[in-house]
């Protein structure tokens, strides 16, 4: 068996019949992590700026060269259905799409064992969820797969996967998954270890090693371990998949029971790879952080040719990108006196009155926004009315729902469907508020997002993505609450003539509701995150390197800090770093005085001076001059220009004294002889640019320069190669107190003279 790749022609093996490239969907997470939205209304179809998450997997798997498309539709199945059955995608061509409906699974494996007993699939076949947006080609990683097959039957899956950032504060990715352990056969791309580090902790509490079962190193030369790899969720798999999931009930969820049980399993010996990409997009939308993210990313234009002013769906009416990276749509009404700022989409047929302040907002179709209204960093869905003095910042308000006058919105809070929020009325962090009760019993995670439904929960009854007649009058800010069936509201929780329930959090879920919000991360969280782990590190977080010997290993990059600097350090200098990334990456609410709050935090928790502060920064500048494209070193000395000049002003705010000047010519020194070879031939040429963008005075390089005459040779190196800057310096400072000599005797000789 053999599957089509992207293009329409397929190599075939003389025994193989050509199929067409296929795909299984799932249109259902088979979690919480978007309630009560989702009590309404299906994860995939929910906005992303302003177009059904759905879309775009669909157009994506469109785009490389799949035809047959199964969806499976759990949770909400009608509304998904009857979404397809309006859009577009029904009258393609050479695009099926069939939906498969089913009210009994409650895990990925009771959707995949299903799809076997349909006997649909016919070859290898791409795995996603609907919840998946990218950019990616399927040519290179089709063709690896089938040639795996070809040679190895028992190779049943290919896994994308590409380089991330975790922090080694929140152990997390910037989509806020749990950061990832993986590991891999360097020559073969194998997996053989898979696991969370928040489920590694749970299992090895108290071990700062990575432990590796014998059999995973055994007969293998050496085995990469990676703490910065994101799994995409995206899979290329033989039909002989689905067999393992029909043949074995344990199997319930994708990553945690399939993918670890088969590694575990030596005696089946399936085997799964990985597959990196590098230049290319993908992104999975797991939470809110992970929601906020790829909004951000597709604003940033990181996903193109899918973007928003290039149309892909029936729900994506003509959209304008204008200066400074504001997207407006057709019949926008916006004051004069407005201002939108920040990278902000405005949706169709919405109005903006005097005097508002948007930044960084996805603002949706059909929305009315009184006066002097100030938002930041929101989701605003369709609808959606807001009066005049309120404030919403970092919040996501779902369709149809109120915002009266002078009510305010903190951070993290969450507005499901129709709620209504009172004049003046503060809703408090992290809030969900909701027309739907809370269940009394939880389901667990694991579970389906409307495992209760067969109780007796109803469908939204708001049609998805449709621009209705708005039933909010907009002169007296009043709304027909005679639907409500004379239901009274907590007024404590969503004020006076406010609408809506307010959701509990539990014990477990208050304290990570920051995990996975749309709102950055608290600034005493991270001070806090850092002072339990300045008392309680745990070395796992450190890079992860090539593990040779069997048994229980520890990292290459550990063994390298313990012979160069103490771990403490290491942790400090990677803190920073990501900490100068956020601002890098335009992460929104992190500006560069944010850096420089949060930088002199990890000063006082570690007890570092302003001179380690500037260091670590200047590496972290140098790595991003490194990363920048270049062909040799007259293109990275100008990714160097370039980035230096632009935070100069951050780097000089550490820079307190000469011997501060002195530290930082001395790492980089280090970072030309270690980390950073590629600067080492145009060490003077950055020395003198340093110089002339006032970083360093001539005073330190001209000290740095006398400390190093008695040094040995070996250690000249850098003094050599700038010796005639070097020498310049020496003589316009001879040359100045010369002068100034000359004026002194000059002042003198008139004092006697007069």
């Amino acid at each position: 068996m053999a599957q089509k790749r992207g293009s329409k022609v397929a190599e075939v093996a003389d025994d193989e019949v050509v199929v067409p490239l296929q795909a299984v969907l799932l249109a259902d997470s088979f979690t919480q992590k978007f309630r009560p939205i989702t009590m309404e209304r299906p994860k995939v179809l929910m906005p992303l700026i302003n177009v059904p998450m759905i879309d775009y997997t669909l157009e994506w798997l469109a785009s490389v060269g799949v035809e047959e498309v199964y969806i499976f539709c759990c949770a909400h199945a009608k509304q998904v259905t009857s979404y397809l059955e309006r859009s577009h995608w029904k009258s393609q061509t050479n695009f099926i799409v069939t939906a498969i409906e089913s009210n009994d699974c409650v895990s990925a494996g009771d959707a995949l064992r299903l799809i076997d007993q349909r006997n649909v699939i016919r070859g290898d076949f791409v795995l996603v969820s609907g919840d998946t947006v990218s950019n990616m080609s399927l040519r290179q990683v089709l063709q690896e797969h089938k040639e795996r097959r070809r040679k190895d039957k028992l190779s049943v899956m290919t896994m994308v996967v590409k380089h991330t950032k975790p922090s080694s504060v929140t152990h997390q990715n910037l989509l806020g998954n749990d950061e990832l352990l993986l590991g891999v056969d360097p020559e073969t791309k194998q997996l053989l270890y898979y696991e969370d580090k928040k489920d590694y902790g749970k299992t090895h509490q108290g071990s700062g090693n990575i432990i590796l079962d014998q059999s995973i190193v055994t007969d293998r030369s050496a085995v990469q371990l990676y703490n910065n790899r994101q799994d995409c969720f995206i899979d290329i798999c033989s039909p002989e998949l689905l067999l393992l999931f029909t043949d074995n009930f344990d199997y319930q969820q994708l990553r945690r029971d399939f993918v670890k049980g088969l590694l575990s399993d030596e005696v089946m010996g399936y085997k799964i790879f990985t597959y990196e990409i590098h230049s290319e997009y993908a992104a999975r939308i797991d939470n809110f952080r992970s929601y906020d993210a790829v909004s951000k990313d597709i604003l940033h234009r990181w996903t193109h040719p899918i973007v928003p002013d290039i149309p892909f769906s029936r729900n994506s009416p003509p959209i304008r990108l204008e200066s400074q990276g504001i997207y407006k749509a057709a019949g926008v009404m916006q004051s004069h006196s407005a201002i939108i700022c920040g990278t902000t989409i405005l949706g169709e047929g919405t109005s903006i009155g005097d005097c508002c302040n948007i930044t960084d907002s996805v603002i949706g179709q059909g929305c009315i926004i009184g006066c002097n209204v100030h938002i930041q960093g929101c989701y605003i869905w369709n609808n959606v009315t807001i009066h005049d003095n309120a404030k919403l910042r970092y919040a996501t308000v779902c369709d149809g729902a109120v915002v009266k006058e002078g009510a305010v919105l903190e951070p993290g809070v969450i507005l499901s469907f129709n709620v209504v929020i009172g004049q003046n009325f503060t809703v408090p962090m992290y809030s969900k508020i909701s027309l739907t009760p809370q269940p009394t019993e939880e389901d667990s995670d694991e579970e389906l997002e409307y495992a209760e439904g067969a109780g007796g929960v109803t469908e939204s009854l708001t049609k998805p993505f449709s621009v209705v007649e708005n039933e909010i009058n907009c002169q007296n800010g009043k709304r027909d609450e005679e639907s409500m069936d004379g239901q009274s509201w907590n007024v404590l929780e969503v004020g006076v003539t406010g609408t809506g329930y307010k959701w509990s959090l539990g014990e477990n879920n208050q304290e990570e509701e920051w995990r996975h919000s749309v709102s950055p991360i608290p600034y005493e969280k991270i001070q806090e995150l850092i002072l339990k782990k300045r008392f309680d590190f745990d070395e796992t977080t450190l890079d992860i390197g090539t593990v040779q010997t069997p048994g229980e290993s520890k990292p290459d990059s550990e063994i390298a800090d313990d012979e160069s600097e103490k771990p403490e350090t290491a942790y400090f200098n990677k803190e920073v770093e990501e900490t100068f990334r956020r601002a890098v990456l335009e992460v929104p609410g992190v500006e560069q005085h944010h850096v420089i709050i949060e930088v002199n935090g990890l000063r006082l928790a570690y007890n570092m001076s302003f001179s380690d502060c500037a260091g670590a920064l200047f590496h972290a500048i140098l790595n991003l001059a490194l990363e920048a494209p270049h062909a040799g070193p007259s293109e990275l000395f100008i990714n160097a220009l370039n980035v230096i000049t632009k935070w100069r002003d951050l780097l000089k705010h550490y820079l307190k004294s000469e011997d501060d000047e002195v530290e930082v010519l001395l790492k980089f020194e280090e970072i030309c002889l270690e980390t950073g070879k590629e600067f080492a031939p145009i060490f003077s040429k950055m020395l003198e640019v340093l110089y002339d963008k006032d970083i360093l005075t001539e005073e330190a390089i001209l000290s740095w320069a006398s400390e190093k005459q008695e040094a040995d040779e070996s250690d000249k190196v850098f003094v050599k190669q700038s010796e005639l800057f070097i020498q310049w310096l020496q003589e316009a400072s001879e040359e100045e107190e010369d002068d100034k000599e000359e004026e002194e005797e000059e002042e003198g000789g008139g004092g006697e003279a007069a």
